[in-house]
């Protein structure tokens, strides 16, 4: 079996970020590493193949000025290889750019099982995996708690607001998990060193055969017109609680309506 995970590489957040003073989105420069809700599905992917024989577990990611710190990061964890699409011309990439440029990446990789975050940490659209999967022509499954693979398809736990569902599709499919669905080891020294040896293939957007008119910020749909400070956070009402403490806990759930 043939895993994919897609690898989302993010401005640490942790430092001090800025917007492009144009396009009014982040600046992506410098060191950037592998986004929190991606470890999940690198883990997944690890397992999966460890469980199904030692099958190949395949990175693909797409940034800018060829930037592979993140993916080395993922190699270490014990991925295979790694696919990088690093180009000028995905700059100002929206979610279903992103998803056409990464369909054609994946596509050479010719996977049995796609594994991607929900979504990711600085962007939350949550809307780039089934876009992925739509262009791909295969089922996916979101939000999943638990996966199984045996006999050519995948069984998901999906999560809900009531509990799980039980999911099974054919393989091969697209499959989007939540954070804790496992625990992300952490890089051996030893594993650090090999991922420096690890193939990583970088392409560009005529490798993928894509118009440039079709990707980035001639391609992308959605529009950055304005960025405006978050609200100050508010100093909470203070109660002093003289036996009656709870008819203010009941009057202020009554204004949420959540009772």
């Amino acid at each position: 079996m043939n895993v994919v995970v897609c690898v989302k590489q993010i401005p640490d957040p942790a430092a001090p970020q800025a917007l492009d003073p144009e396009t009014r989105t982040l600046i992506r420069q410098g060191k950037l590493i592998l986004d929190d809700s991606d470890a999940y599905g690198v883990e997944m992917g690890l397992q999966l193949a460890n469980q199904a024989g030692g099958d190949v577990v395949t990175l693909v990611s797409m940034a800018p000025n060829g930037e592979t710190s993140g993916l080395r990061t993922a190699l270490a964890m014990g991925a295979d290889k790694a696919i990088l699409v690093s180009d000028d011309a995905l700059r100002g990439s929206d979610a279903l750019s992103t998803a056409k440029v990464l369909a054609k990446a994946i596509e050479r990789a010719e996977p049995d099982l796609i594994i991607a975050a929900t979504e990711s940490t600085d962007g939350y659209t949550g809307t780039f995996p089934v876009q992925l999967a739509e262009l791909l022509g295969l089922p996916s499954i979101t939000f999943a708690k638990k996966v199984t693979v045996g006999d050519g398809t995948v069984v998901v736990d999906r999560q809900t607001e009531a509990g799980y569902d039980e999911v099974e599709c054919p393989l091969p499919a697209l499959v989007t998990v939540t954070a804790g669905v496992v625990e992300p080891r952490y890089p051996s020294f030893k594993g650090i060193m090999a991922a420096k040896s690890k193939p990583l293939e970088q392409l560009t957007v005529a490798d993928l055969g894509l118009d440039a008119s079709q990707v980035g910020a001639a391609g992308s749909r959605q529009e950055v017109t304005d960025v405006s400070a978050a609200d100050e956070r508010k100093a909470g009402e203070i109660v002093q609680d003289e036996g009656d403490g709870y008819e203010y806990v009941v009057r202020f759930l009554e204004q949420l309506k959540l009772i």
